[in-house]
């Protein structure tokens, strides 16, 4: 489903054999959270969705696993941004900037998107489901 969805809105993207269901546990494992389940459907697809300089519209699992831990746990960062366990990020803008669902009470209870501004500690909703922001960035109705 997923890479017909992508395909039909570009044929520039590749895509990587599907996620390991062990993989996927260690997302679950060191973030301690449920993956919303259209992600975890186009992880069991694909594990990443890259461009043709293989840039990613959608990260790996090992990607979401150490920029997530990263940006949580990096000390300089906690002197000059708000926390980020409240976000699970899954792709980045390629400026700085990091797309990702929100993070309540401990689960992503929503599909929103948002972005992360790195200039300006923002984070700003961009997109009502993975679906809007796969499509939105593609076309670029989506900007930053």
């Amino acid at each position: 489903m997923w890479k017909n969805y992508i395909e039909k809105i570009s044929k520039e993207y590749h895509f990587k054999a599907p996620a390991t269901n062990s993989e996927i546990t260690f997302i679950k494992k060191e973030l301690n959270i449920e993956l919303p389940k259209k992600l975890l459907d186009l992880l069991n697809e694909t594990n990443g969705v890259f461009d043709k300089f293989d840039c990613p519209l959608i990260w790996s699992t090992g990607k979401i696993v150490e920029d997530n831990l990263f940006f949580r746990n990096f000390d300089d960062y906690k002197d000059i941004y708000m926390p980020f366990d409240n976000l699970m990020f899954f792709s980045d803008g390629g400026n700085g900037d990091l797309f990702g669902f929100a993070i309540l009470n401990g689960s992503i209870q929503k599909e929103d998107i948002y972005v992360w501004n790195h200039e300006d500690d923002s984070r700003t909703w961009i997109a009502s489901s993975l679906e809007d922001f796969i499509k939105g960035w593609i076309t670029s109705e989506i900007s930053i």
